[in-house]
């Protein structure tokens, strides 16, 4: 099997964990691409990205401009004379003198099984939408948005108790493996690609706060979803004593009711009940605005006054969109 000089671009820990594979292989990773350093924290100091800093540990020649549709940034790629370019979560769109440069191209990790969930989110989309599984798909990138042939893919069943927290952890495990066996395939010349059916794609948007509210007169299972594909980003959350509640575990009850959806049905140390359009879910943690997520029996011992049965709860304020 051939040694492949490869250029690695990608920016976050997602992203670190399929270099360090790359690095453990046989292969040679002859530069590496990063977004430039950030401010953050209290004191808002500029901070490498954690891929910049393994390159930096392995004494790996990084890269980070601003954009690569400079010529001056393109050739210096070029210099490089790499066969192979290796992109996960980057940040930076590549033109397509930079797809054509490597020998083989440039390969992409992705997280689902495409074509189901193109774009920013497909993990959260995988949960939001209720699938059964989901996976991780090495594709040969194009100048489409997750458009490119399809190299390699892997399956994990969604559990139900996986969270997009959970099931990013799930991922980043199963990606790397996937990357090694790709590239190995694409050195030995084994790999047959396989080209997306574009009629079966959906557009992963990514999440904002404003969809994190609660809308109650969702079915108890589209809420249990909506729970758990934005743990642990934006926190699903409705406005309840003038305050933002939000919700970080929640389970579907096969109970039916005829009360308003929003309607508080009990609250005791089992979790509070509210019925929904169709159903009853059980929220089991909440967290208050400045506090840390604590169990409803917690939150009860408290504050049982702000969950008395019968209590209707703020419902999400339709959109114009979402009345039409």
């Amino acid at each position: 099997m051939k040694l492949l000089k490869i250029i690695f671009a990608g920016t976050p820990d997602f992203a670190a964990r399929h270099l360090q594979a790359l690095l453990n292989s046989h292969h040679q990773v002859v530069g590496v691409y990063s977004q430039p350093d950030r401010p953050a924290g209290r004191g808002k100091k500029l901070q490498a990205s954690p891929v910049k800093q393994l390159a930096v540990q392995h004494d790996i020649a990084v890269f980070q401009p601003a954009s690569l549709k400079k010529e001056e940034a393109q050739q210096e790629l070029a210099q490089l004379d790499a066969d192979l370019m290796v992109v996960v979560a980057y940040g930076l769109i590549l033109p397509q003198i930079v797809l054509d440069t490597p020998k083989l191209g440039c390969i992409n990790v992705h997280g689902s099984i495409l074509p189901r969930w193109r774009g920013a989110a497909p993990i959260q989309r995988a949960i939001w939408a209720g699938d059964a599984a989901t996976g991780v798909t090495i594709m040969q990138m194009d100048l489409g948005l997750d458009t490119g042939d399809m190299l390699l893919k892997t399956h994990l069943e969604i559990q139900p108790e996986d969270t997009s927290a959970s099931l990013y952890e799930k991922l980043a495990e199963q990606g790397p493996d996937a990357l090694i066996e790709a590239v190995d395939g694409l050195s030995a010349g084994t790999l047959t690609a396989e080209k997306q059916d574009d009629t079966l794609a959906n557009y992963a948007a990514k999440l904002s706060k404003e969809e994190a509210e609660i809308d109650w007169n969702k079915s108890a299972k589209q809420l249990w979803q909506e729970v758990r594909a934005f743990n642990p980003w934006p926190i699903s959350h409705f406005k309840h004593q003038q305050q933002t509640i939000k919700i970080w575990q929640a389970e579907v009850l096969s109970t039916r009711v005829e009360q308003t959806p929003g309607t508080i049905i009990s609250a005791n140390k089992n979790g509070i009940d509210v019925a929904t359009s169709d159903g009853v879910i059980r929220l089991l943690s909440l967290q208050l605005p400045g506090k840390k997520p604590f169990s409803c029996a917690d939150m009860l011992n408290g504050r049982a006054d702000w969950f008395i049965p019968g209590t209707l709860l703020q419902s999400k304020l339709a959109s114009p969109d979402e009345t039409a």
